[in-house]
Protein backbone atom coordinates (compact mmCIF):
# COMPACT_ATOMS: atom_id res chain seq x y z
CA UNK A 1 0.00 0.00 0.00
CA UNK A 2 1.53 3.44 -1.12
CA UNK A 3 2.16 5.99 1.69
CA UNK A 4 -0.98 8.69 2.48
CA UNK A 5 -0.05 12.63 0.91
CA UNK A 6 0.33 14.45 4.00
CA UNK A 7 -2.64 15.71 5.06
CA UNK A 8 -2.71 19.69 3.51
CA UNK A 9 -2.89 17.91 -0.10
CA UNK A 10 -5.55 14.86 0.79
CA UNK A 11 -8.64 16.17 -0.46
CA UNK A 12 -12.20 14.96 0.40
CA UNK A 13 -15.85 15.10 -1.85
CA UNK A 14 -18.57 16.89 -0.15
CA UNK A 15 -21.92 19.11 -1.98
CA UNK A 16 -22.05 22.99 -0.81
CA UNK A 17 -24.88 25.15 -1.20
CA UNK A 18 -23.54 28.46 -1.68
CA UNK A 19 -24.27 31.93 -2.86
CA UNK A 20 -25.31 32.22 -6.38
CA UNK A 21 -23.44 35.48 -7.42
CA UNK A 22 -20.32 33.98 -5.62
CA UNK A 23 -20.13 30.81 -7.21
CA UNK A 24 -20.53 33.37 -10.44
CA UNK A 25 -17.92 35.04 -9.15
CA UNK A 26 -15.61 31.44 -9.07
CA UNK A 27 -16.39 30.26 -12.21
CA UNK A 28 -15.29 33.24 -13.82
CA UNK A 29 -12.06 33.44 -12.10
CA UNK A 30 -11.71 29.98 -12.76
CA UNK A 31 -12.04 30.20 -16.28
CA UNK A 32 -9.71 33.25 -16.14
CA UNK A 33 -6.94 31.46 -14.76
CA UNK A 34 -7.70 28.17 -16.69
CA UNK A 35 -8.12 26.02 -13.72
CA UNK A 36 -10.92 23.86 -12.35
CA UNK A 37 -13.80 25.51 -9.93
CA UNK A 38 -12.46 23.11 -7.04
CA UNK A 39 -8.95 25.22 -6.83
CA UNK A 40 -10.83 28.37 -6.71
CA UNK A 41 -13.25 27.37 -4.39
CA UNK A 42 -10.36 25.64 -1.99
CA UNK A 43 -8.15 28.55 -2.27
CA UNK A 44 -10.37 31.01 -1.71
CA UNK A 45 -11.62 28.79 1.73
CA UNK A 46 -8.06 28.64 2.65
CA UNK A 47 -7.42 32.29 2.87
CA UNK A 48 -10.77 32.94 4.64
CA UNK A 49 -9.82 30.13 7.02
CA UNK A 50 -6.45 31.78 7.64
CA UNK A 51 -7.59 35.07 7.98
CA UNK A 52 -10.33 34.00 10.77
CA UNK A 53 -7.63 32.07 12.87
CA UNK A 54 -5.55 35.68 12.39
CA UNK A 55 -8.36 37.69 13.61
CA UNK A 56 -9.22 35.64 16.18
CA UNK A 57 -5.37 35.48 17.36
CA UNK A 58 -5.59 39.41 17.27
CA UNK A 59 -8.14 39.25 19.83
CA UNK A 60 -7.02 36.75 22.01
CA UNK A 61 -3.82 39.50 22.02
CA UNK A 62 -5.83 42.56 22.65
CA UNK A 63 -7.44 40.97 25.66
CA UNK A 64 -4.21 39.33 27.07
CA UNK A 65 -2.86 43.38 26.86
CA UNK A 66 -6.12 44.80 28.17
CA UNK A 67 -5.49 41.47 31.33
CA UNK A 68 -2.07 42.62 31.69
CA UNK A 69 -2.58 46.29 32.11
CA UNK A 70 -6.03 46.43 33.55
CA UNK A 71 -4.28 48.14 37.04
CA UNK A 72 -2.35 50.85 35.53
CA UNK A 73 -4.08 54.42 35.62
CA UNK A 74 -4.34 56.59 32.81
CA UNK A 75 -0.95 58.37 33.71
CA UNK A 76 0.91 55.22 34.09
CA UNK A 77 -0.46 54.28 30.82
CA UNK A 78 0.65 57.27 29.40
CA UNK A 79 3.96 56.82 30.90
CA UNK A 80 4.40 52.95 29.47
CA UNK A 81 3.20 54.41 25.52
CA UNK A 82 6.08 56.88 25.66
CA UNK A 83 3.71 60.09 26.12
CA UNK A 84 5.65 63.02 27.90
CA UNK A 85 3.08 64.05 30.63
CA UNK A 86 4.93 67.61 31.34
CA UNK A 87 6.24 70.09 28.98
CA UNK A 88 10.06 70.44 28.58
CA UNK A 89 11.16 73.07 30.28
CA UNK A 90 13.86 75.32 28.13
CA UNK A 91 17.35 76.85 29.25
Amino acid sequence: MPPRPPLAFRKRRTTLSLPAESLSEAQRIARTRKVNLSTVIGEALSEGLRLQATTERSGEVLERYKRAFSGFSEDEMAVLNGVILEAPTRK
